[in-house]
C-alpha cells in the first residue's frame, strides 16, 4: 500500500436530524426524551486536485457534554455546533497534510478557541472527531480500502505528534497488529429510570411497538449477557435499585458480567467508597459484586483528576469517561489511580487509537494487565454512527461494547425508507426489517458486523439521504 497520502480539506457541510426516542433516557441528573443527530460531509482535494467525499455521525446527545444545569437541552445543542463550525474553520485554514497530520495540526489550537468561547473541552472534542472522521472515511474512499487496512498499513499517518509519552513505543507496529473483531458481545445499558419487570410498568407505559421494554423482556429477546448499570451517586438509593436489578440477572442470566456507571453523580471518592461499602455488606449483590468489571467516571469531572483516587481503586478499577476532554487525561488519571479509559467516537477517533497504544505500552512495562479500554456509547443511531463507533471498538479491542441506541429508539427512527433499505441491503448481518424498519440484529448477546469492518471507507457502504435532513448553515 503506498504512504499516507497528503489532502486538503476543501469544503465541509453539517445537517441534522431530528431522533425521538420511545422512552425517557435517564442517566444521571439527565432526562433525555429526543435529541438531534448530526452528520458531517466533507469534501477533500489530495496533491493531484482530485476531490472526493466522505461523511460521519454522532448524536448532539444535551447534558452529558456539559451538565451545568444552567444551560438547556438547546444550549447544549448549540455548543456542539459551535464545536463543530470550529474545527472545519481550523481544519480548511491548516492546509495539506496527511489526516492525521490535519487533526495533529490543529488539535491544541482547536481546543484553546474552543476554550474562548466557554466549550468545555469535551465539546471541543466532539467538532473535531466527526469532521476527522468524514476525512478518514473519504480518504479510504479514495484509495478504495477500508478504515481496518487504512490503519493497519499507515495510510492516515498517525504517530506520536500529540502524544509525546509514546515517543519510542512502535506505534506503526502496533497499530500493524490490530486484528479486530467482526464479532462483540453487546453490554446493554440499564438506565435509571428503567423498567425491570411487568410490574414496574403502567398500562400507559406499555407501548406496543413489538421491542422489548423492561429488563426482562430484553435479556429474553437478545440474551445479553453484559450490563451496564447507572447509579445515581446516592448510595442508600442506589442500593435499593442495584438489590432489585440483582434479583432480576441472578434469575435470568447466567455468568453475567456488569459495569458500573456513576455518570460524575459522586462528589468525591469517599462518597463512591460509601456506595461500595454498601455493597459489601449485602449479601443479596453477593452474586452482582463478583460480576462487576470495574466502575466508570463516578466523580464529577470537576473533582475527578485534582486528587488521588488510589484507596478506592484498590477496591475496584476505576475508569475516566468524561473527564477524557483531551488527548493527555489518560495519563493524568493514570497517576491518580484510574486503570481504564473509555472508547467513544464521538471523543475521537485518533485519541481511543493512541489511547489503547497507552494501555499496550503501560501494561507490558508493568508485566500485567492492569490497565484496560472499554466501548461506550452515546445513544449511538444505526446507521452511520452506529457502524463508525463498531469499527473503533473492534480495532481497540474491547471485547465487549455498550450499546443503547437501539433500545430508546425503534429501529433508524426518522430516517427515509429508501435509506433503511440501502443499509438493510449492504448491511445484513447487521439489521433485519421484518418490522418495515431496520433494526439492529443482536443474537446470543452478540452483534455481527462483518460488512462494516470490511467495508470501503469508515464502516458504512451507504450514502446517507442528504435531503432528508436540515442543513446547518
Amino acid at each position: 500500500m503506498t504512504e499516507a497520502p497528503v489532502v486538503r480539506l476543501v469544503e465541509a457541510d453539517i445537517f441534522e436530524r431530528q431522533v425521538g426516542f420511545r422512552f425517557p433516557f435517564r442517566f444521571g441528573a439527565a432526562r433525555v426524551e429526543s435529541a438531534p443527530q448530526a452528520f458531517v460531509r466533507v469534501r477533500i482535494a489530495d496533491e493531484s486536485g482530485h476531490e472526493s467525499t466522505g461523511w460521519s455521525a454522532e448524536m448532539m446527545m444535551p447534558k452529558w457534554f456539559d451538565k451545568n444545569p444552567v444551560l438547556s437541552p438547546d444550549d447544549n445543542v448549540a455548543q456542539l455546533r459551535a464545536s463543530l463550525h470550529l474545527a472545519i474553520e481550523s481544519l480548511r485554514a491548516v492546509g495539506a497534510a496527511t489526516p492525521f497530520g490535519l487533526h495533529a495540526a490543529v488539535e491544541a489550537d482547536h481546543h484553546e478557541a474552543a476554550a474562548g468561547r466557554g466549550l468545555p473541552p469535551l465539546v471541543a472534542s466532539y467538532g473535531l472527531a466527526l469532521v476527522d472522521r468524514a476525512i478518514i472515511d473519504v480518504v479510504c474512499r479514495m484509495k478504495g480500502v477500508s478504515a481496518v487496512d487504512a490503519i493497519r498499513h499507515d495510510l492516515l499517518g498517525i504517530t506520536d505528534a500529540t502524544a509525546t509519552d509514546l515517543a519510542g513505543f512502535d506505534l506503526a507496529g502496533f497499530l500493524s497488529r490490530l486484528e479486530p473483531s467482526p464479532r462483540l458481545a453487546v453490554r446493554h445499558t440499564i438506565g435509571l429510570a428503567d423498567a425491570l419487570t411487568a410490574a414496574d410498568l403502567a398500562s400507559e407505559q406499555r407501548l406496543k411497538d413489538g421491542l422489548p421494554q423492561t429488563l426482562e423482556e430484553v435479556i429474553a429477546a437478545y440474551g445479553h449477557r453484559y450490563f451496564k448499570i447507572k447509579v445515581s451517586g446516592r448510595p442508600a438509593e442506589d442500593l435499593e435499585r442495584l438489590i432489585a436489578i440483582a434479583a432480576v440477572l441472578d434469575r435470568t442470566v447466567d455468568g453475567y458480567r456488569a459495569t458500573l456507571d456513576g455518570n460524575e453523580q459522586f462528589e468525591s471518592a469517599d462518597a463512591a467508597a460509601d456506595l461500595l461499602d454498601r455493597l459489601q455488606k449485602e449479601p443479596r449483590l453477593s452474586r452482582l459484586r463478583r460480576s462487576l468489571l470495574f466502575f466508570e467516571q463516578p466523580i464529577a469531572r470537576a473533582e475527578a483528576l485534582s486528587k488521588s483516587v488510589a484507596g478506592l481503586a484498590q477496591r475496584m478499577p476505576l475508569e475516566i469517561d468524561e473527564s477524557d476532554g483531551d488527548v493527555g487525561a489518560f495519563p493524568r488519571a493514570r497517576d491518580l489511580g484510574y486503570a481504564g479509559i473509555s472508547s467513544k467516537s464521538c471523543k475521537g477517533f485518533y485519541r481511543a487509537l493512541i489511547n489503547r497504544a497507552r494501555v499496550e505500552k503501560w501494561n507490558r512495562e508493568a508485566g500485567a494487565s492492569r490497565y484496560f479500554m472499554s466501548a461506550e456509547d452515546l445513544t449511538t443511531q444505526s446507521g452511520l454512527a452506529l457502524q463508525q463507533d463498531l469499527v473503533l471498538a473492534a480495532l481497540v479491542g474491547a471485547g465487549h461494547v455498550e450499546r443503547n441506541g437501539h433500545h430508546y429508539v425503534d429501529g433508524m427512527g426518522r430516517a427515509p425508507a429508501g435509506e433503511q433499505a440501502s443499509y438493510l441491503a449492504a448491511h445484513a448481518d447487521l439489521y433485519e426489517g421484518a418490522s418495515g424498519r431496520a433494526r439492529l440484529v443482536i443474537r446470543g448477546g452478540e452483534v455481527t458486523f462483518g460488512t462494516a469492518l470490511g467495508a470501503i471507507g469508515l464502516g458504512s457502504s451507504v450514502e446517507p439521504d442528504w435531503a432528508s435532513m436540515t442543513a446547518v448553515s
